[in-house]
């Protein structure tokens, strides 16, 4: 199976908008809590592997010559908003927000590895490998507390309907 170019670049533009907005989440919430919060430590862990993910994707951007979306500014204020917020509700809202983010962020790739098919390996590969820690983030989230944040399935299901929509324009524009 062959992908047209433009949809790679596509997936590419939307991964790297993903893992922009990701740095930016955690960045809001280390902002707030610090490390005075439980899990700060897995917090600022998880913060260095989505820095890690955002600079594959931002050198294969370069590589590739595939623009970045034009929204990245509204994502670095909505991602460090979101983080920030979902911080001061209190750690376990902070970790609800990264099980909401992972939840989607693995079904996305998830997606993606079935569209790629055999395609493009260096792309499949970074995705594959860049899903199975978003899984571990999502483990660690739960883990921390997640679920006793208060409102837990109003809070994810508001903030996965918010990554759904940042995917589908991040695709495009």
């Amino acid at each position: 199976m062959t992908m047209r170019r433009n949809d790679i670049e596509a997936m590419i533009r939307v991964d790297q908008a993903g893992e922009y907005g990701a740095t930016r989440i955690y960045a809001g919430q280390i902002a707030v809590m610090g490390d005075r919060a439980p899990g700060s430590g897995e917090v600022a862990s998880m913060a260095m592997q989505e820095a890690e993910h955002r600079e594959k994707f931002d050198a294969l951007l370069t590589e590739r010559g595939v623009r970045p979306t034009l929204l990245q500014p509204l994502w670095d204020r909505a991602g460090f908003a979101l983080g920030a917020v979902t911080a001061l509700i209190g750690p376990e809202a902070a970790m609800a927000c990264t099980a909401a983010v992972e939840t989607e962020i693995d079904r996305h790739y998830s997606e993606q590895l079935d569209e790629l098919g055999d395609s493009d390996p260096q792309l499949s590969a970074m995705v594959e490998k860049f899903r199975d820690e978003e899984r571990e983030h999502h483990d660690i989230a739960i883990a921390q507390g997640a679920e006793r944040a208060p409102a837990y399935p109003v809070l994810t299901g508001a903030i996965r309907l918010g990554c759904r929509a940042a995917i589908a324009l991040s695709k495009r524009i």
